[in-house]
């Protein structure tokens, strides 16, 4: 028995010496790793921790291979200075300590085994061995699980208050005589409020929703789809009939209250590679005023197409309405120089009024110097004949083209919604850059005027009335990208003023006159960072509206990543770009864009209350990255190559490609530190953001599908009802939310079959109201694809 003992210890002491070496080996190579990374950061001008972190590994490494007890010492300081300095550079959040000690911490719990501790220990005069002590790692790592579990208790990044529950215009003007249960527009009426005056769902009952019923359109992403392949479609409601349309540009109607298909039309607009976009965000309804009951087409739904056609539908069969234009289609590419397939299309349901459908265009971002124009266009609602088209290349000329003239190539475009005030007869138009986004040298005293801009355009002839510039020069893909609110804002002296609310990419909320696009929120010009390339230049200062979600400036500290090794490559990655805050311009060595060209609101925009005059929207923070590259260093343009505004983006007759897409760390997730994303509301006649709450979860973004509130990235819009109560999918989980207006807290949350990248919308049917979502996932963000439109009510 004594001597199998004997063999028994003999065993586990050259088991646990293996380990030891083992342990050494591990530690030794993590610091030479910090040493070499930590020494670049350095060089780079960023902190010293990582090369004395990495200092302490190797010698941690060293004394545990020459079996010394200090090894423990010295280990358990590294993880109380790891400790001091996360807390020093990011306080008590738990998201950002995580990365900095999470590995440091698990290493010191191994370095506490038995087995690891003998070795380094001794033995008595009487023979028997003692591990080293126990106790510095003991602390040390206590300290920090402490520390860990207080910060999981805290909330940095919630800012929490009240905007006001009362009313402060009883009954105010919704935008045209839509009917309370109808939703006609894309935004639901011409004013694009995305309010909803039904109050049978409130913020006491919203919890007990249920699926209603659920319809697949069948039309699904294909293996040969471009990478933008998105649902983004909010259906309409008119009567007891919605209408919708797909990726691929099918026309659908369905029995509101049952979800029953009416009828389905296939546009055949068939596959282009080069298409940068495959979607439809909607269709656009129209009566015929004077037309006899029972007339074919006296009803119609007008549908874009990804070919660049507008398609005119008898809203009763889908049968086609061929005195519309050429046998009910009208080609959007007429009047063109330039005419590349796949290069230019409507993604967004045109407006329709005073007679007239008006309409813009989509055009694929930096392919080209030689690509369509933007031009915005009315024709004829009945017969198609063009009435006028305004060109921001040539503003002053709107009377029809001559057949023998060409509109302005790659002039600013329109590939958003816009909304419109028939009293005033005005629409409001948000306009694109000239592509290329990130050069600007070449653009003409029109194009720097109208670029990146909301414009207000007399709906009877095209010409400007306003222009409202939301960056100058812009060389950053800051397209407004928003339809425009319209509401009336009561001022403090009580006059009310009619009033437009625009959304930007860079964060900021334009809060404007519609009469006269004069600022009701103080609008300031800021200094803007310098140093474009030389044959460019920027503008030396830039707008910013008081009422703006615009990020602070990322330092290296915001840097992130699921453990200090991919973090420390953020970090050094951070350093090499150029970066001096917002609007630092493209460059040969590579520019940080934050705002990224997602930006902080997109074509989701956002929804008012215009009883409450208040705001909600979905605030979104991501950074991109964009790199110059001359002509001669661009590659070959490969077979298999496909629209994208990610990679590498050729901008064929420019001096320059530039290379884009988000800034990812080593893993590919975001470099920059959560949350990614927010839900938020804001008084409109204060400019004052009155709360902003971490939105969305991990659980589709992570191997483990937990569902950790960190607050993640989206792309869509939100509604709101007068039941108090906002309506918004759109982040990368698979979820549809409720929200308390009031406060911005969660009231409901349902799982969808894909990702819900649409902006909802909510009518009645009978005596019952509906809350209607389309999931169908969004290619440039990677959430799951499908056809699903699902409608909830009340049990």
């Amino acid at each position: 028995m004594l001597a199998l003992a004997a063999a028994s210890n003999g065993s586990f002491r050259e088991i646990a010496s293996m380990l030891l070496v083992l342990t050494a080996i591990v530690f030794d190579l993590i610091g030479l790793a910090l040493i070499a990374g930590g020494g670049w950061l350095i060089a780079l001008g960023g902190s010293p921790y990582y090369l004395i972190a990495g200092l302490a590994f190797l010698a941690t490494g060293i004394l545990l291979y020459l079996k010394r007890p200090a090894a423990i010492w010295i280990y358990a300081i590294l993880i109380l200075a790891t400790l001091a300095w996360a807390i020093w550079e990011v306080g008590f959040d738990w998201w950002q300590l995580g990365p900095r000690g999470g590995i440091i911490v698990l290493l010191g719990l191994w370095l506490m085994l038995p087995a690891i501790r003998r070795p380094l220990g001794f033995t008595s005069p009487t023979g028997e061995v003692y591990a080293a002590t126990l106790l510095p790692l003991a602390v040390a790592v206590l300290i920090s699980v402490g520390v860990a579990a207080y910060a999981m208790t805290r909330d940095l990044h919630n800012e929490s208050g009240d905007l006001t529950a009362a009313a402060v215009i009883s009954s105010p003007p919704l935008g045209g005589d839509v009917p309370p249960g109808d939703w006609h527009q894309y935004g639901r009426t011409a004013f694009g409020q995305r309010y909803s005056p039904l109050e049978q769902i409130t913020t006491d009952n919203v919890g007990t929703l249920k699926v209603a019923w659920q319809y697949q359109t069948g039309d699904v992403k294909r293996p040969d789809d471009v990478g933008e392949t998105t649902y983004q479609v909010t259906p309409l409601k008119v009567g007891d009939t919605l209408y919708l349309c797909t990726p691929h540009n099918w026309a659908i109607a369905l029995d509101a209250a049952t979800g029953k298909e009416k009828w389905k039309y296939d546009s055949n607009s068939g596959m282009n590679p080069d298409r940068q976009h495959q979607t439809c965000r909607g269709v656009t309804y129209w009566k015929e005023p004077a037309a006899a009951a029972g007339t074919p087409c006296a009803e119609r739904v007008y549908l874009p197409t990804s070919d660049a056609r507008l398609i005119a539908l008898d809203a009763t069969n889908g049968e086609v309405c061929t005195s519309f234009a050429d046998h009910g289609t009208l080609r959007l590419e007429q009047g063109m120089k330039y005419n590349p397939a796949g290069y230019y299309y409507s993604t967004s349901p045109p407006v329709a009024v005073a007679g007239k459908i008006i309409i813009g265009g989509a055009v694929n971002d930096n392919y080209s110097i030689h690509e369509q124009s933007g031009v915005i266009r009315a024709f004829d609602i009945n017969s198609g004949a063009l009435i006028w088209n305004w060109d921001s290349g040539n503003p002053d000329v709107t009377t029809p083209l001559p057949p023998d003239q060409t509109y302005t190539t790659n002039s600013p475009n329109s590939w958003s919604v816009s909304s419109y005030d028939e009293g005033l007869g005005l629409i409001y138009v948000p306009l694109g850059n000239q592509v290329p986004d990130q050069l600007g040298m070449g653009r003409s005293e029109h194009v720097e005027k109208y670029s990146s801009s909301i414009v207000a355009l007399d709906i009877a002839t095209g010409q400007v009335r306003w222009v409202r510039q939301t960056v100058h020069h812009d060389l950053w893909d800051m397209d407004v990208p928003a339809q425009p609110a319209l509401l009336d804002i009561t001022r403090e002296d009580g006059t009310v003023v009619p009033a437009l609310v625009g959304a930007t990419k860079q964060g900021d909320i334009y809060v404007l006159d519609r009469r006269t696009g004069e600022p009701l929120i103080p609008i300031k010009e800021v200094p803007a960072p310098t140093g474009a390339i030389p044959e460019d230049f920027t503008a030396p200062t830039q707008p910013v509206s008081k009422l703006t979600f615009m990020p602070e400036p990322l330092t290296e500290k915001d840097m992130w990543g699921v453990s200090m090794f991919d973090q420390l490559a953020c970090r050094i990655d951070f350093h090499r770009l150029k970066y001096e805050g917002r609007y630092t311009p493209p460059s040969l060595q590579g520019t940080l864009v934050y705002p990224g060209n997602f930006g902080v609101f997109n074509w989701g925009s956002i929804a008012v209350d215009p009883e409450r005059q208040v705001m909600f929207g979905m605030p979104t923070y991501l950074a991109f990255t964009s790199k110059l590259v001359p002509r001669d260093q661009i590659p070959p343009k490969g077979q298999s190559e496909k629209g994208s505004e990610q990679g590498l983006n050729r901008n064929e007759g420019a001096p320059y490609g530039v290379y884009m897409g988000p800034f990812l760390g080593p893993l590919k997730i975001p470099c920059q530190a959560p949350p990614w994303g927010y839900v938020a509301g804001a008084d409109l006649r204060t400019g004052e953001i009155a709360y902003r709450h971490k939105n969305g979860t991990v659980r589709d973004l992570s191997p483990i599908p937990l569902p950790l509130k960190v607050g993640v990235p989206g792309i869509g819009g939100p509604i709101i009802t007068k039941g108090g109560v906002a309506f918004l999918a759109a982040a990368v989980d698979d979820y549809f939310r409720a929200y308390d207006l009031t406060t911005g807290r969660q009231l409901w949350e349902a799982r969808l079959p894909a990702g819900g990248q649409s902006t909802p919308m909510t009518y009645t049917a009978g005596d019952k109201q509906y809350v209607l979502i389309v999931a169908g996932g969004h290619g440039s963000i990677g959430t799951k694809p499908g056809d699903y439109v699902i409608a909830y009510t009340l049990p």
